[in-house]
């Protein structure tokens, strides 16, 4: 750990709580010492239109708090201090299910059972052509109009040594929303000591399927409602991105950012590039973009991304097992969204780093395949990593 993470650590922590109530949502629990995790904590976030109940479980450990709905497993904050030790929520969200069940583009939601586009709303496995619904235009995007974001998930909490966290499952059942196979998902969400946030994905099938987990939270890291991320400074280790036609599907061609507003291989702010008149940037309204990661898949999360918030000092480092990862600029968030703070949320206002294996992979047999069978495991790794400078 840095030792700025610790010094800011032990600035929050001897705060106690008036700095976390100055925190948002959730702020007036009892916070954690760096590095020791406490108890999971359930409470009652209130009912979706159907009566159902929906619990938020706050997490704490390493000078991290997280809360995470059983609704669509949901980031529904995440809180990280600055670099005078302030604590600040740094996700975007509602502070009710409604909100959630009928205007979310997705906040903070646990993604299947494809993250992203499906061309047309249909693929073709072992030579078997399945429909999915199309919910983006044409096409299927994030599982369709009731994907994982949608369904409410079995949570179970644990704390061992130095982590603290939680387990949810679900069981999509054969045909659900189209796709074949019943899928037995496990997604384990992880606080460590050093205040790490992991996402741990695992997923089993009894008929052959396609499979693309992913988490869909949108960060502001000067905090949740603190208005543009066109400052915050963007390092990918990416040579190469997936060009998409107008409806951001995938062309199936690699192409090199050299030269290109999606060359982030060198930190620079995250608008920089976004109103040049590239055709890519029309298509997105933005970036809304699958970037090829140099370190390919790996068997063990590796760094890729660094984010730098120049005013408050945080920074956030994230590792992935995955290949690629879909960086979205908020392009579609238009000022009719109340968030967390009480603050309306307008375009660029929150950025999404959502790893993946390629959208349309199904459809794209270039592209790394995304094809789960039955005796096989799919097993996925994301870490978000927190400092100040």
């Amino acid at each position: 750990m840095s030792t700025s993470r610790r010094s800011v650590i032990g600035a929050a922590a001897a705060a106690g709580l008036a700095a976390a109530a100055a925190a948002g949502p959730g702020a007036g629990a009892a916070h954690a010492k760096p590095g020791e995790p406490s108890a999971p904590r359930r409470a009652r976030f209130g009912e979706l239109a159907d009566g159902t109940a929906v619990d938020v479980w706050t997490l704490s450990c390493g000078g991290t708090r997280l809360r995470v709905l059983s609704y669509g497993g949901i980031v529904q904050s995440l809180e990280v201090p600055d670099r005078n030790g302030r604590l600040a929520n740094v996700s975007l969200g509602f502070s009710d299910p409604a909100s959630y069940e009928a205007r979310s583009p997705y906040f903070g939601a646990l993604i299947g059972r494809y993250g992203n586009r499906i061309a047309q709303g249909r693929f073709t496995l072992d030579g078997r052509t399945y429909e999915l619904p199309r919910n983006d235009g044409g096409n299927t995007l994030h599982g369709g109009d009731r994907g994982f974001d949608k369904r409410m998930w079995a949570v179970e909490p644990f704390t061992r040594r130095g982590e603290t966290g939680l387990v949810l499952t679900r069981t999509s059942e054969d045909g659900e929303m189209g796709f074949p196979g019943r899928l037995e998902v496990r997604v384990e969400y992880v606080l460590d000591r050093h205040g790490d946030f992991r996402i741990d994905y695992e997923a089993t099938t009894d008929k052959p399927t396609v499979v693309n987990l992913t988490n869909h939270t949108y960060f502001n890291l000067a905090g949740e409602g603190g208005g543009s991320v066109l400052d915050h400074e963007l390092e990918i280790a990416a040579s190469r991105y997936t060009p998409v036609g107008e409806t951001l599907i995938p062309t199936g061609e690699l192409e090199r950012v050299a030269g290109t507003p999606f060359d982030f291989r060198r930190a620079k702010p995250v608008g920089t590039d976004i109103r040049k008149a590239h055709p890519q940037i029309l298509y997105g309204q933005g970036y809304d973009h699958n970037l090829v990661l140099d370190k390919g898949i790996t068997a063990e999360p590796e760094h890729f991304a660094t984010v730098r918030e120049p005013v408050s000092g945080r920074v956030m480092r994230i590792a992935t097992t995955e290949p690629g990862v879909q960086f979205y600029s908020g392009n579609f968030l238009d000022g009719t969204l109340e968030g967390t703070s009480g603050r309306v949320y307008r375009q660029s206002d929150g950025f999404c780093l959502e790893t993946q294996h390629f959208p349309d992979s199904p459809n794209q047999p270039s592209f790394p395949t995304t094809v789960l069978r039955p005796g096989r495991t799919y097993r996925s790794t994301t870490v978000h990593s927190f400092s100040t400078e």
